[in-house]
């Protein structure tokens, strides 16, 4: 990913896509704060350097709920876009609190043992392979399995996630079709279906706890029942298997690192905190809004003007981390914006590095030799305006 000396490409084109970070580099020189039409045709600013973009997460004048300014619903797809990730304080508070309970770091580091057999089962019929897929045979199941597990659906479902997961975040590209409404219906209807079947027989799992969750008097609504545990469904496993797939990409990268990682395995935690930063697997902020009238690094911004961080640019920034253009898993611990950063902070953080941690300790220790069984050109990257991770990463394991 190193982008020094590379050719800078043009923002969101295919080769941006491949290695965007030649293009920031510039930005964040020449126009730090870059008016820009975004691939779904709105004009709004990118926010490029780390200073900036900690204040823009942080400051609540850049506001998540578009409809607060303007009246009405946010968009077509709202029904997923009613949770606390889209939301404000006061909601933002009630729908995160309600969320969280499932989420503490002592729940998930109960979950240790359990999370390393799923990981175990699903590498156990791949040792004696001389190839793997790893997004398909292990990156992608294994977040999805523990996710579902928290929430009550049926791990046998998990396929039909991925599909819909994979339509709803690739339609931030701007290229939305007849495929990303007819998802968006399958969805909902799925989720209408287990919804009813939950209120029938509720169990111990975290759907139960929200249809029966009453917060301070405040009950969610059924718009908010969908809109959270679409949420947790599609980020608690999209963040975690691009963490892996682009983990593995860096210590393909830099041997030298997966060397040492290989000698000094108690450093796994320190790998997966340098890669969010090097190459994190959620590459913008969601969309913002300005509240009003302010300055930003110079500019001046507009009440309803949209803002855009690059998360991922921030933590390339030479002002704010040393050599960022280098994958060094001894960095000092890391101050990266991966997970986001104030109220919107990652719920989902712990079980992401929790799930990290295993996977690359299991995959390190079970293949000694991994690598890359395709030119690095040929990586195909997700489309969007979320995720960054690669479609596969085909290995060779012996």
């Amino acid at each position: 990913m190193n982008g020094s000396n590379s050719e800078k490409p043009a923002l969101f084109s295919p080769k941006f896509l491949q290695n965007p970070y030649p293009t920031y580099n510039e930005l964040r020189g020449t126009d730090p704060i870059h008016q820009v039409r975004f691939p779904d045709g709105q004009l709004g600013w990118l926010v490029t350097r780390y200073e900036d973009a900690a204040e823009v997460l942080k400051d609540q004048r850049f506001m998540k709920d578009i409809s607060k300014l303007y009246g009405g619903s946010m968009d077509q797809m709202s029904v997923f876009t009613q949770n606390m990730l889209f939301s404000d304080p006061p909601d933002h508070k009630r729908l995160r609190g309600l969320a969280q309970k499932a989420f503490t770091p002592k729940l998930i580091a109960g979950m240790r043992n359990h999370i390393q057999e799923i990981a175990d089962e699903l590498l156990d019929p791949l040792s004696d392979r001389e190839t793997i897929h790893l997004i398909d045979e292990f990156a992608f199941p294994l977040p999805i399995i523990v996710i579902c597990e928290i929430l009550g659906v049926p791990a046998e479902d998990r396929d039909k996630f991925r599909v819909w997961s994979n339509s709803l975040i690739e339609g931030t590209s701007g290229e939305i079709g007849v495929s990303i409404f007819e998802h968006m219906n399958q969805f909902i209807q799925y989720l209408g279906e287990w919804f009813a079947k939950v209120r029938e027989h509720p169990g111990d799992d975290l759907i139960s706890q929200l249809i029966i969750a009453e917060e301070e008097g405040d009950r969610l609504t059924e718009k908010e029942l969908y809109g959270v545990v679409s949420l947790l469904i599609i980020a608690g496993h999209e963040t975690t298997v691009n963490l892996i797939g682009n983990t593995v990409l860096a210590l393909l990268e830099f041997p030298e690192q997966q060397k040492l990682l290989r000698e000094h395995p108690e450093m796994v935690p320190q790998a997966l905190e340098e890669s969010l930063r090097y190459n994190g697997p959620v590459e913008f902020s969601t969309s913002r809004w300005a509240s009003e009238n302010l300055e930003l690094g110079g500019r001046q911004i507009r009440k309803g003007d949209l803002v855009v961080v690059s998360l991922n640019s921030a933590n390339h920034d030479p002002a704010k981390f040393n050599d960022p253009e280098i994958f060094d898993i001894t960095r000092e611990k890391s101050p990266h914006l991966a997970f986001g950063m104030g109220i919107h902070f990652c719920l989902g953080a712990p079980l992401a590095r929790l799930e990290g941690e295993i996977a690359i300790s299991s995959l390190l220790e079970r293949f000694p030799d991994i690598q890359l069984n395709i030119d690095k050109s040929e990586l195909e990257w997700r489309p969007g305006m979320i995720v960054r991770g690669v479609k596969e990463i085909p290995l060779s394991i012996v």
